[in-house]
């Protein structure tokens, strides 16, 4: 277990490991043929900020070669917003008043069909963390959506092994599990109530999956919890172990940055995630020089110039029309956005700005047919 290698570092001794890496150390990661978790602590240092340019250059060269220039697009569509988890960042937050809905069997299908008429062929599944939206609900929306598109993935609450496999069986293809931060003391803080508060039985999920032989896994952090730089190095450490323990599976990483949310006591709340625009991109070129073949994905969370910049930076999927909340692609619906998006176009005009880029949008991710090849 992963777990087992995470007791072996100190969260402090880390950040200051990060902090004391020098321009020497920047050069000699930019050089290496092969990275390592130590040459990704000096990638994300504020040692290599002057080098950025040299690491965007390289980081566009290894995404060329390895995805070609493509980006590949995906939606969500939330089925619910019911959660018994207390997260003081999300406005699905269980201590948060606000009106619960679960999407019905023909709710499910009229979302999914607007998606699919503007293009789509990959779909993200997402739902807050309830006992109300268990395994026979997710079993039975992926029956519902799954002769509509060729992949389908899921951002829910953690599962069993024997519970990842029966989705698996229905045609679950990935899995989207971020472990928000790392820092084992803080983030009991930002998870006080829930079976989400348990550091390490989340900490332990991509294990699971690997173990069920889910097709793809997405790590990541949420920016602006803790330390970025610290939170990025654990989380590509986490990575790193899961790349060579499950090496049949493929993987991914979301840099998901925190957004103002809508709460009931207070109104609207806002968050500072304490990272500049250009330390996202140090970030994304630092994660493509360390691993040229995972995928790294933009969600709307992000504005449209930044979106728009990061195209030939080492994204190789993004997000497009996106709706937090349950039924929001259809007309009339008032359930809660699970937090603000930031770039608002459509897949059409997202689309219409990926092949001004010179690159194409890829609307399909995998077809499992693929898989037994």
């Amino acid at each position: 277990m992963f777990s087992e290698q995470f007791q072996t570092y100190s969260w402090e001794q880390t950040r200051d490991s990060i902090d004391s890496k020098t321009e020497a150390d920047v050069l000699l990661a930019l050089n290496a043929d092969r990275c390592t978790v130590e040459d990704f602590k000096a990638l994300i240092s504020p040692a290599s900020l002057p080098f950025l340019e040299r690491m965007a250059e390289k980081s566009h060269a290894l995404t060329v070669k390895r995805f070609g220039r493509t980006i590949q697009l995906y939606a969500p569509l939330y089925l619910s917003n019911e959660c018994q988890n207390i997260c003081n960042y999300c406005a699905f937050s269980l201590d948060n008043q606000i009106a619960r809905k679960t999407l019905t069997d023909d709710e499910i299908l009229a979302e999914a069909q607007i998606l699919k008429n503007w293009g789509y062929d990959h779909l993200l599944l997402v739902t807050g963390e309830s006992s109300k939206v268990g395994v026979k609900y997710l079993q039975h929306a992926i029956r519902l959506v799954r002769p509509l598109f060729s992949s389908i993935s899921i951002e829910v609450q953690p599962l069993e092994v024997d519970e990842y496999h029966l989705l698996a069986s229905e045609g679950l293809s990935a899995v989207l599990v971020y472990q928000e931060t790392y820092h084992e003391t803080f983030y009991k803080n930002h998870h006080p109530k829930g079976k989400k508060s348990n550091f390490k039985y989340r900490l332990e999920t991509p294990d699971r999956l690997g173990t069920a032989r889910v097709h793809k896994i997405g790590l990541g952090i949420l920016i602006g919890l803790e330390d970025w730089r610290t939170d990025s190095f654990f989380c590509a450490l986490h990575l790193d172990y899961m790349e060579k323990k499950y090496w049949e599976t493929k993987y991914s990483v979301s840099f998901p940055r925190l957004r103002p949310i809508e709460t009931e006591k207070t109104g609207k709340k806002d968050f500072t995630s304490f990272m500049t625009d250009k330390e996202l991109v140090q970030l994304i070129c630092a994660y493509r020089i360390f691993k040229p073949e995972v995928e790294l994905s933009l969600s709307t969370r992000e504005h449209e110039r930044f979106r728009n910049h990061v195209i030939k930076l080492g994204i190789t999927s993004m997000s497009a029309g996106s709706k937090t909340n349950p039924g929001g692609y259809s007309a009339g619906s008032e359930s809660l956005e699970q937090f603000e998006i930031s770039d608002e176009r459509s897949p059409a005009e997202i689309a219409d700005m990926i092949k001004s880029s010179g690159y194409e949008p890829v609307w399909k991710d995998w077809d499992e047919v693929l898989g037994r090849v």
